[in-house]
Parts: structure tokens; C-alpha cells; sequence
């Protein structure tokens, strides 16, 4: 096993990349507009909420694993090119080659299973390579952002980060809320490209969480944070098709910061992982099988929809198949010589 490993990351990783695919496999079950969920039972409603939250932690720790990993170095002129060469470079021909992968593949089972709404199945085929654009954006950053960050006390980035954090995630939030009150057309959010917006703001306190700036918060705090931020996301969701209001829980609810934060820092903080070798596996093939797991999804649905059970569980039923052929899928491919570990970005 590497020296290099930081068990904690690796437990991380494996979390964010399960939840992922937790979100991805309700997602495909679920219609969730005020019109369609009053169709569910109260259950499967609160289900669904509750999902929204678990699956929502996923992307915000891999950033903040991000900020952990490669915000705390130093970069000079020469370094800042290797770091685009090892890390940019791959990232766009992947992303290049995934979408080609992905436009074929929808021909393909468009025709097989004779989807009618074509740019409906293209959303849900290409629903997670959003991710690409934002994550080479924000590499191509961060050598400048890290040398930024040291010329300034840890006290005035935390200063910093707060006022960021009240304009991306407390303004769009209040906006919610009028909006859902009848009150429209109140637009208060600002500009903040240069900062990296919410997703910058993940990688900033995965940073922060590095330098140690959080080891006072005690451990039982920080679980309630936790505990309060999931409550709230979900009574949230469920007040808001109350009110007939079409909610979509996304990166840029403040309960879905507080709550991927306070579970990230309490990850922080444990020693030994349990059956390390597993959560290795899972972490090693990650970002392979976060590329590949919708090749598996949109053929599936339509034989899951169909299934004699609850939406709960045909999510799950869902969710426990994408892994189980997404990790194999990804091993094998990474064995073919040459080819693999470039179309699966592995490193």
C-alpha cells in the first residue's frame, strides 16, 4: 500500500463517489415537480427529500478533498505547467472522449428502447458531465488561487470566505424564499466568477480544513451541525411542494454547505479506517466509474421503472446495480494495455 495515502481522503472519496451514484439512481426514479410527487406516499416522499441531501454531499467532498489536497503547495512558473500537463491536459481529452462516448451511446439505446423524448434522455444521459467543465476551471486556478492564499493569515481568508459564502449561498437562499412567497422577480445575487462561486467556496474550506483552522469545533457540535443541516434540508424540500413551489435541492443551499462541511471536518478526524483495503478499491476507481456509471443508468430505468415495488426500492434496487457494473466495468477496462487507464483518467 502507498505511503502516500491518507486513509481519511480514501474514505471520503469512496463516500462521495457512493452517494453520487445514490443521487443519480433516485434521480431517474423520481419526478420531482409539485405537480408529480403529490403521486408518491408520504414515505416515499420524505424518502426522496432525504436522498436529495445524502446524494448532494457527494460533489462537495470531492472539492473539498480538492482544496485539501493541492491548495496547501507552492507553485512557481515551472510547476504551474507540469500541474496543467498532469492534471488539465487529461482532464479535457477525457472529457472530450466521454462526451463522444456518450453521444454514440444515446443513438444507440434511443433507437433500442424506443425513447421518444430524445433531449429528455440526453439530460439524463449527460446529467453529471457538467462536472468536467467546472473542475478544469477550477485546476486551470488553482496554482494562482494557492500562491494567493499564502500572502494572507489564515484569520483574513476565513474573513474572506465568510462574506463569499453570505453572497453565494445566503442571497440566492433569501431570493428561494421571496420567490416561493409570491414575491418574484427579486434577483440579489452578485458576480463572483473570479472567485469559483459555491464550488470555489467547497475547495476554500477543504483548504481551511488542512491548515487545521476547525480543530476547536468539538466533534459533538459538529454532528449536530450535521444532524440540523439534513433536518432542514428536508423540511425545506417537503414546506416548498406545499406550497405547490417546484424545489430542486442543489450545491447552493446553505444546509447542504453546513452539512457536507461538518461531515468532511469529522472525517478529518479519524485515525485508522475500517477494512481499509475496501475503501482503497473504492476510492482508487472513483472518478473512473463517476465517467462511465451512466452508460449502465438509462439502459437500466426503463426495467427498473417497470419493477412490482416502491420507488424506495427500485432506487436502491438501482443504486446497488450501478455499482456493482460500473466497478466492474472500470477494472476491466483498465486492464486492457495502453487504453485504460487514458479513457478512465487513472492515475
Amino acid at each position: 500500500m502507498s505511503q502516500n495515502r491518507i486513509e481519511w481522503i480514501d474514505l471520503v472519496r469512496a463516500i462521495a463517489i457512493l452517494t453520487v451514484l445514490y443521487i443519480h439512481a433516485t434521480d431517474g426514479i423520481y419526478i420531482i415537480t409539485s405537480s408529480e410527487i403529490v403521486h408518491y406516499t408520504i414515505y416515499s416522499r420524505l424518502f426522496n427529500f432525504a436522498s436529495l441531501f445524502i446524494g448532494r454531499i457527494g460533489v462537495p467532498f470531492f472539492l473539498m478533498i480538492t482544496g485539501y489536497l493541492l491548495l496547501d503547495r507552492s507553485y512557481n512558473d515551472e510547476k504551474v505547467r507540469k500541474f496543467w500537463e498532469k492534471n488539465c491536459r487529461g482532464l479535457i481529452a477525457v472529457t472530450v472522449i466521454w462526451s463522444v462516448i456518450y453521444a454514440i451511446s444515446l443513438q444507440y439505446i434511443t433507437v433500442w428502447y424506443d425513447v421518444v423524448n430524445v433531449n429528455e434522455a440526453g439530460n439524463l444521459f449527460f446529467s453529471h458531465m457538467w462536472y468536467m467543465p467546472m473542475i478544469i476551471g477550477m485546476y486551470l486556478s488553482m496554482p494562482f488561487v494557492a500562491t494567493a492564499l499564502k500572502q494572507f493569515d489564515d484569520k483574513t481568508i476565513w474573513r474572506a470566505t465568510i462574506v463569499f459564502t453570505l453572497l453565494a449561498f445566503l442571497l440566492p437562499f433569501i431570493t428561494t424564499l421571496l420567490d416561493m412567497h409570491g414575491i418574484q422577480n427579486v434577483n440579489i445575487q452578485y458576480c463572483l466568477g473570479f472567485s469559483g462561486g459555491v464550488y470555489g467556496i467547497y475547495i476554500i474550506l477543504g483548504y481551511l480544513v488542512k491548515k487545521g483552522f476547525f480543530k476547536n469545533v468539538g466533534s459533538i457540535k459538529l454532528g449536530l451541525i450535521a444532524i440540523i443541516s439534513f433536518l432542514i434540508c428536508v423540511l425545506f424540500q417537503y414546506y416548498s411542494f406545499t406550497k405547490g413551489y417546484d424545489f430542486f435541492l442543489w450545491y447552493d443551499f446553505p444546509f447542504v454547505l453546513t452539512g457536507s462541511f461538518a461531515l468532511f471536518e469529522l472525517c478529518s478526524r479519524i485515525g485508522k479506517v475500517r477494512s481499509y483495503p475496501f475503501i482503497t478499491f473504492l476510492s482508487k476507481y472513483s472518478f473512473a466509474v463517476f465517467l462511465i456509471h451512466n452508460v449502465f443508468r438509462l439502459p437500466l430505468l426503463p426495467t427498473i421503472v417497470m419493477l412490482p415495488y416502491s420507488e424506495p426500492v427500485k432506487a436502491l434496487i438501482l443504486w446497488i446495480l450501478l455499482i456493482i457494473l460500473s466497478y466492474t466495468a472500470v477494472v476491466i477496462i483498465y486492464r486492457i494495455p495502453r487504453v485504460g487507464k487514458y479513457i478512465l483518467y487513472m492515475r
